[in-house]
């Protein structure tokens, strides 16, 4: 019988301590060591181990060959496999995360019944029943006699499932609820989170077999759980959104078969999340899209541009120090745009109470979408408005300039599709040849940038 110890392990960094504490020493946070019983090798055991160990045969690695997607797992979504790079690797393990009822467990029910029908899919549901999951499938208009439904928390009879049935694609919902016996920590735990995960990962790649797991999201929005979680799986995709707008957003934050910059779009109906093949126009309202305080930028994401509504509302501030409220864009960035717009534009925001959304639930993260902000903060506390059929693209320096960004041309190219017919872009950018039918107009400076975008409101 292997002996036990009992050991510390913070639910922060994963580090392991031999006595407990109050603080981790590793990390500095708080209450965060666990107290968790494993089992020890002893030391002769270990030296046997090490004298009697078998030589490891190394594999040649093969010459490089022109990549394809012949051996790769369609979904039955194409923006799941555009996220994916054309598809899932076998053997592969993605961690897919995202808040509580953002579509994550609708998503992948969709994927399973899809895969299902080329070969059996392995449905393992710790959170819910065989017969919720139906209930489910039933109101997707999606099943198939080879999903296969599995109620378990137990890693040890998943592993030894996938390795007896060799399914098509396996999918772990959640990796939080899984525990195994190697442990006497509580399901979610850091041990018990790190020894699932690996242990799935061995078997997915022993017998080139995909596994898919959900992963649980912190109220700060990262992926819970151990960051050796993130390590141990191939790929990491996060699902974005509003719960109350219908649309969702696929990113991928890691991605060892594919691009990390590609983005699916989904919107969510009564038959489940949907496929958004052309999303360019789907973050602008054309009735508000030029009123005062709007104004339109054109982002990148992966291969493809979106035109997002950037929206502002400024009052006058009833207190000494002015508010400052962002949905959809960092909070830190709008002190800054608005620094420098009463720097060097002149503008009297220091008085002002400054509200900034970004429409449709997007989150604009990219720097290209500063100059729209800042127009749409000037529009706002001027009172004037963009120039109707506008985009403006660039990113604001500190000292007033605006600085180039790279894929002008795709914006250009995609903001002329969706109607638009003057684009406000960084002098060092000028130099691209714009659509017909579009003027450019090149700006070196965030006052430029007002008088070429913004017009006075008629009475």
């Amino acid at each position: 019988m292997p002996k036990t110890a009992t050991k510390y392990i913070c639910n922060e960094c994963a580090a392991e301590q031999s006595k407990w504490a109050g603080r981790c020493p590793d990390c500095g946070a708080w209450n965060s060591l666990e107290e968790t019983v494993v089992a020890v090798v002893g030391k002769s055991t270990a030296a046997r181990g090490r004298a009697t160990g078998s030589i490891v045969e190394p594999v040649s690695l093969p010459k490089p060959t022109k990549a394809g997607s012949g051996d790769r797992i369609a979904t039955g979504s194409a923006e799941f496999d555009r996220v994916l790079g054309t598809g899932i690797v076998p053997g592969a393990v993605v961690l897919v995360g995202g808040e509580p009822g953002i579509g994550k467990s609708t998503l992948l029910l969709q994927v399973a019944a899809a895969v299902a029908g080329d070969g059996t899919v392995l449905y393992v549901s710790g959170e819910e029943s065989a017969e919720q999951i139906a209930l489910r499938a039933e109101r997707l208009g999606v099943g198939s006699d080879s999903l296969k439904i599995a109620g378990t928390t137990q890693t040890e009879d998943v592993a030894a499932t996938v390795a007896a049935m060799q399914p098509r694609l396996v999918i772990v919902d959640s990796i939080q609820t899984l525990v195994t016996d190697q442990f006497s920590s509580s399901a979610g735990s850091v041990a018990q989170v790190r020894e699932s995960a690996a242990r799935l990962q061995a078997v997915a790649k022993a017998h080139r077999v995909p596994v898919i797991l959900v992963g649980h999201v912190t109220k700060e929005g990262s992926l819970a759980g151990p960051k050796v979680l993130e390590h141990v799986v191939d790929v990491v995709l996060s699902l974005e959104g509003e719960r109350f707008h219908g649309h969702r957003l696929l990113r991928g934050a890691k991605n060892r078969f594919g691009p990390t910059d590609e983005v699916g779009v989904f919107e969510m109906r009564e038959d489940g999340l949907q496929d958004v093949s052309d999303p360019a126009g789907l973050f602008v309202d054309p009735e508000t899209a030029d009123a005062s305080g709007t104004a339109v930028a054109a982002v990148l994401e992966g291969s493809r541009a979106l035109l997002v509504e950037v929206q502002a509302l400024s009052v006058p501030s009833s207190f000494g120090y002015p508010k400052r409220t962002s949905s959809g864009y960092d909070l830190n960035k709008l002190h800054l745009i608005a620094a420098v717009l009463m720097r060097h534009a002149g503008l009297k925001v220091d008085t002002l109470d400054l509200y900034l959304n970004v429409s449709g639930g997007y989150r604009l993260q990219e720097p290209a979408g500063d100059l729209a902000v800042a127009l749409a903060i000037a529009g706002a506390s001027t009172n004037r408005r963009t120039i109707p059929r506008s985009v403006a693209i660039g990113e604001v320096g500190l000292s007033g300039e605006i600085r180039s960004v790279g894929g002008l041309e795709r914006r250009l190219t995609e903001a002329k599709r969706a109607g638009v017919k003057l684009a406000i872009i960084p002098k060092r950018g000028a130099k691209i040849k714009a659509p017909a039918g579009m003027k450019v107009v090149p700006v070196g400076s965030i006052k430029e940038a007002i008088a070429a975008g913004l017009e006075s409101v008629k009475p």
